[in-house]
């Protein structure tokens, strides 16, 4: 089994798609709004607000 990818960000809404092209997953959005990390629910990659990301408001 390989290691999950952390991806770190500096945006409050992330993407993943599966990094695999046409062998990827459907685009899902991720919201890192009420917490600093999530996880992709299809490929389980790690998303990470960065430290000192600026949280947008609307």
């Amino acid at each position: 089994m390989q290691p999950t990818e952390t991806i770190t960000v500096d945006s409050t809404t992330a993407s993943c798609d599966g990094g695999g092209g046409s062998l990827g997953h459907p685009k899902v959005y991720i919201s890192l709004e009420k917490s600093p990390d999530a996880k992709c629910p299809y490929c389980g990659r790690h998303f990470v607000l960065r430290a000192g990301a600026r949280v947008a408001g609307h």
